[in-house]
């Protein structure tokens, strides 16, 4: 029996999470939402500041003369442009150009980088560096990790670190090197809620002193701790992409049909055929020449519509407040064209927002579709649009 284990934070998670409502996250508690509901949490991400422990996550060092080369023939994207002290967001393929994950690079030095992944993933990173001079160590439990996200996010850090005007110079997908009391960490200007926000990357030891630092600042701008419930409404809401939700990695897919190509799931920009070979080139090439049969979408549904089934039978619309990870089916005319694979209300934009896949042909922004919903146990539909996304893009993600 695997017994979980709590992260560093644990000994201040615990004692606020009054829900007692938890989450397994590679073998690691991760509260589910601190209050009995998820409400103020969510809108402290979008209103004030939020603290979201997110050191589960897995995180790889690579180092060496041929860390650069062995990246670049991994991963999608030209690390060639990535500078120390700059960060990338970026897939990595099988060879057959199907996604096996994704994450973000971090350039810490020249030869010095590291990788974050959803997944574990270090026997594939370290069957691709063979015959290679290149370093792969596994930090996913060495390092800790704390999100600090929301609009007050900033004024927060600048209470607590020792150069709060080099922290206003940290640009979107940057990093630097900061103290907070008395301990060095790092800190990047990236997270997963679309707004603005930063994550603290620190070792286990410190992992206290900082917490209680961030919320001792934190007070007068109401930052509160936030669980994951909090944290999937904010990550649809932003039209970020989900591992096992939005896509199933080419590692763990039981069948071709449940694989997907960068091009499938919104991410061809991400795919630099012109850097030379990489895992998967070949045939995103092909691809590329031949586009795809399916797309990813955002998708917003007619609420006059859903209010009006929801009427019929008498009731008011009921909306779960969680965001929704299993998928619904998508049709044209009663065809099934394709599916949604995350779904939620959203309380800042008042709107039922879903993002998934469609045949190609129905992807273009504005095509009309069809939901299928529940309403007192009847599977009924609801007519949705495709949209842009994300949902929610504030300026003062990128701004400063």
């Amino acid at each position: 029996m695997t017994t979980l284990k709590g992260t560093p934070f644990h000994p201040r998670t615990h004692t606020l999470c009054q829900s007692h409502e938890w989450q397994r996250w590679f073998g690691y508690l991760t509260a589910a939402s601190y209050e009995l509901h998820h409400e103020w949490e969510y809108h402290a991400i979008r209103g004030a500041a939020a603290l979201i422990d997110i050191s589960p996550l897995r995180k790889y060092r690579i180092r060496g003369p041929d860390a650069g080369k062995f990246l670049n023939r991994l991963i999608t994207r030209d690390v060639s442009r990535l500078s120390p002290g700059r960060i990338l967001y970026t897939p990595w393929c099988d060879g057959a150009g199907k996604l096996i994950d994704d994450g973000t690079l971090q350039c810490l030095g020249p030869n010095d980088f590291r990788l974050t992944a959803a997944d574990h993933n270090l026997n594939w990173l370290l069957e691709n560096a063979f015959g290679m001079d290149v370093e792969v160590q596994d930090e996913s439990n060495r390092l800790s990790a704390l999100a600090i996200q929301g609009p007050a996010s900033r004024a927060v850090l600048a209470q607590v670190v020792d150069d709060p005007g080099r922290l206003e110079t940290l640009t979107y997908f940057s990093l630097g090197i900061f103290r907070i009391a008395g301990s060095e960490v790092l800190i990047t200007r990236t997270g997963f809620t679309g707004d603005l926000g930063y994550e603290i990357w620190l070792e286990p030891p410190d992992a206290l002193p900082v917490w209680d630092a961030l919320v001792e600042a934190g007070e007068q701008y109401r930052l509160t701790p936030a669980g994951m419930h909090a944290l999937g409404l904010a990550r649809i809401e932003a039209g970020l992409i989900l591992i096992d939700v939005d896509y199933i990695s080419a590692h763990q897919a039981l069948n071709e049909t449940q694989k997907s190509s960068p091009y499938e799931i919104g991410l061809g920009w991400t795919v630099h055929l012109e850097k030379g070979n990489f895992n998967g080139r070949s045939a995103l090439l092909a691809e590329r020449s031949a586009p795809p049969k399916w797309r990813f979408v955002g998708l917003e549904v007619d609420w006059p519509s859903l209010e009006a089934l929801y009427r019929e039978a008498g009731l008011s619309p009921q909306m779960s407040p969680l965001a929704r990870r299993k998928s619904l089916p998508l049709f044209d005319r009663n065809r099934q064209v394709g599916y949604a694979t995350s779904s939620c209300y959203s309380p800042i934009l008042k709107k039922y927002i879903a993002m998934g896949t469609v045949e190609a042909q129905y992807s273009r922004v504005g095509t009309g579709l069809q939901i299928e919903t529940t309403v007192e146990h009847r599977r009924l539909q609801v007519p949705c649009r495709v949209v842009r996304t994300p949902f929610f893009d504030p300026p003062r993600k990128r701004d400063g």
